[in-house]
């Protein structure tokens, strides 16, 4: 293998922290993986953008609470506009709050900074094929969510069974929604056009009484598929 396929075969990463004394340690750690490139460091959302748009970038490990812009808005920018790049959460936050907003927006990994090195670097070779990873206490936190959030009368509990007329492919793509991939990555596993991942979710969502996609990674969850 030439130096120059090998360089192709990077995975470009940006490092997104408000905390120097976080940010540029993680980045050297980082920088020091197999396969990984840090191509920027930056101090908040605005930053990130920036980053991405001058790309090309893979996968953005991104801290929440930052000013200008913060995580999530960030992440759902990111999903909009660039919904190739892949994102994945590395904060200290690990509240209901924090991991529906930034799974909701698109993110396919969420970690604790009390992630080590090799857990990162998984996440990050995960987030980049398409998959999703969340650490032990974020799952524990989605299905606690899942069991005891109140549902309005006219919904279905969180936990409630999944209806036995969902198709298997309808599952399938509930699955998917659990394990933090996007249309695109949904139509890519399944061999599908993004318009048929669409039907499928509108179906299944109006079948199951789901509400939204952060409704929909609960209930795969509860329902074992994620």
């Amino acid at each position: 293998m030439t130096a120059d396929v090998a360089q192709e075969q990077q995975l470009k990463v940006v490092v997104a922290d408000d905390q120097a004394a976080v940010r540029e340690p993680l980045a050297a750690v980082l920088a020091l993986a197999e396969g990984i490139e840090v191509v920027a460091a930056a101090a908040n959302g605005t930053e990130v953008l920036a980053a991405v748009a001058a790309g090309p970038v893979d996968v953005v490990l991104m801290d929440l609470r930052m000013p200008v812009m913060d995580g999530i808005e960030t992440t759902r920018r990111l999903a909009g506009e660039h919904p190739e790049v892949a994102v994945v959460v590395l904060t200290t936050f690990a509240d209901d709050d924090s991991i529906l907003g930034a799974l909701g927006a698109g993110a396919r990994g969420y970690l604790t900074k009390n992630a080590g090195r090799q857990d990162i670097t998984r996440a990050i070779r995960a987030a980049a094929a398409g998959q999703s990873v969340l650490d032990r206490e974020v799952q524990g936190r989605l299905l606690a969510t899942a069991r005891t959030k109140a549902s309005p009368p006219d919904e279905p509990p969180s936990d409630a069974p999944l209806p036995e007329d969902l198709t298997p492919r309808e599952r399938e793509v509930l699955a998917l929604i659990g394990q933090g991939l996007p249309n695109r990555g949904i139509a890519e596993r399944l061999f599908i056009s993004e318009a048929t991942v669409k039907t499928h979710i509108n179906n299944l969502f109006a079948k199951a009484g789901i509400r939204d996609r952060a409704d929909a990674v609960r209930r795969a969850i509860a329902s074992g598929l994620a």
